[in-house]
């Protein structure tokens, strides 16, 4: 096997990340096993966004099953191939609708986290703007001949900011959205601090009252509760037509819908997903794709999940012909992580082995026989009807990497087959917690 090539970075990163219990941002692909069809599947879903159509695909899984991994996997993928994207864990506090404000938090939440190739670490609303208005004043400067303070150079970069503007004021709110990116080009022009943070601030949804947005920029309308998704689609247009090749929103946990005690609160969630559903189903929306992480509850309880409303039930129910053959549809809207198979998860094994070793400079010494001897004792210890997350086993892993590496003294049999090795509760037990944990899944 080839040796792997990874930067100190990323390999510290990826230790850090899987030592804590979380999906790690960077290096994730060093780590990617086993998902080869539902990483095919999703792609093609970019593939088809870039041209101008929507997507919006469920991943289910239970606690540990991979969930919040592919999501991140496609969410650096996306940024690869030139989408701006946003990720954001729902919450109690963060939802699809509320009478608290919860949408709107989530709207909150994404566009602080728009990420882009060269911002993806998150909060990158001003490069979007303003290097796309860079873009346009090269263009203008190559077509001209002018200079940025030549007269009626200016005058010429509204004019193609305006015909992008066009293409979005025919949609719900898009002459307003429209001209608040006006104002915030006007305050790039006069270097006016003032009216680009308000441009900004309308368009982050901060402002919280009318009178307040139409004093700062001349809008009589704000981003609220109700109309928040509106403005996704706005953006998705929006950043297609200034050359990315479209957003893609994913929202995580969405096990906080199924929570919700309040039977109309949960209905008014379930309700609002359905009409982001729907408009990218039928294709509303342009350039958006939306993928949603959630567990098997969420989606098929039948007295508080999806499945509880029959209008959810319908659209996201497999074919009868997928159960009666025990297969997985991976073109539906609901892409189902089964568990990894003892093979890949040996390949997994293998992986962190080396990167670790990488990471804190020493030669690798683990066989084959020595993973499957690890595997082996877990399920031992577990019982053979446990479910094996990948999750739950590369956190022990981790751990008895680092002990080893500690504590040179202590052989790799010795330890895994001793009476103080425990590992960490799976399977049935998992799903005591599957609700509450702070989830990492591979």
């Amino acid at each position: 096997m080839a040796k792997l090539k990874i930067s100190k970075k990323i390999s510290t990163a990826l230790i850090n990340s899987l030592s804590a219990g979380v999906v790690p941002r960077l290096g994730v692909e060093h780590i990617a096993v086993g998902r080869e069809l539902e990483l095919k599947s999703l792609l093609q879903n970019l593939d088809d966004i870039a041209e101008g159509v929507s997507a919006f695909r469920f991943i289910i899984g239970n606690y540990g099953s991979g969930k919040s991994f592919i999501l991140q996997l496609i969410r650096n993928r996306a940024m690869e191939q030139g989408f701006v994207v946003a990720d954001a864990d729902l919450s109690s506090e963060r939802r699809l609708a509320g009478s608290n404000n919860e949408g709107l938090a989530s709207y909150r939440e994404l566009m602080s986290r728009l990420a882009t190739k060269t911002r993806p670490d998150g909060g990158a609303l001003v490069s979007i703007l303003e290097g796309w208005i860079n873009k346009i004043q090269q263009e203008v400067a190559k077509e001209s001949g002018l200079r940025p303070n030549d007269e009626g150079f200016d005058d010429q970069v509204e004019a193609k900011i305006r015909e992008v503007v066009q293409y979005i004021e025919d949609l719900v709110h898009g002459f307003d959205f429209g001209s608040v990116i006006i104002a915030y080009w006007r305050g790039y022009r006069l270097d006016d601090d003032a009216l680009k943070n308000a441009a900004m601030r309308w368009l982050r949804g901060e402002f919280t009252t009318k009178i307040e947005a139409k004093a700062a920029l001349g809008v009589r309308v704000i981003i609220d509760d109700d109309s928040w998704y509106d403005y996704i689609k706005l953006w998705a247009k929006f950043v297609a037509e200034i050359g990315y090749k479209g957003l893609l929103i994913l929202l995580d946990e969405s096990v906080h819908l199924y929570q919700i005690s309040t039977t109309v609160t949960r209905e008014k969630n379930y309700n609002r997903l359905l009409a982001m559903f729907n408009d990218t189903m039928q294709c509303k929306a342009e350039h958006l794709g939306i993928l949603i992480g959630g567990t098997t509850k969420f989606l098929e309880d039948p007295n508080r999940g999806l499945f509880s409303d029959q209008a959810w039930r319908r659209r996201t129910k497999e074919s009868r012909f997928v159960t009666q053959a025990g297969v997985q549809e991976y073109s539906g809207p609901v892409i189902r992580l089964n568990p990894l198979r003892q093979e890949e998860i040996l390949t997994l094994l293998q992986r962190i082995s080396e990167i670790h070793a990488i990471n804190f400079g020493y030669e690798k010494t683990l066989t084959n026989r020595d993973l499957n001897a690890f595997v082996k004792e877990i399920v031992n210890r577990l019982g053979a009807d446990a479910l094996l997350t990948p999750g739950e086993i590369v956190r022990d892993f981790i751990s008895v990497l680092n002990i080893l590496h500690h504590n040179p003294q202590i052989a790799f049999a010795e330890l895994i087959h001793g009476s103080t090795f425990k590992p960490t509760a799976v399977g049935k037990d998992a799903t005591l917690h599957e609700d509450n944990a702070a989830e990492f899944s591979l």
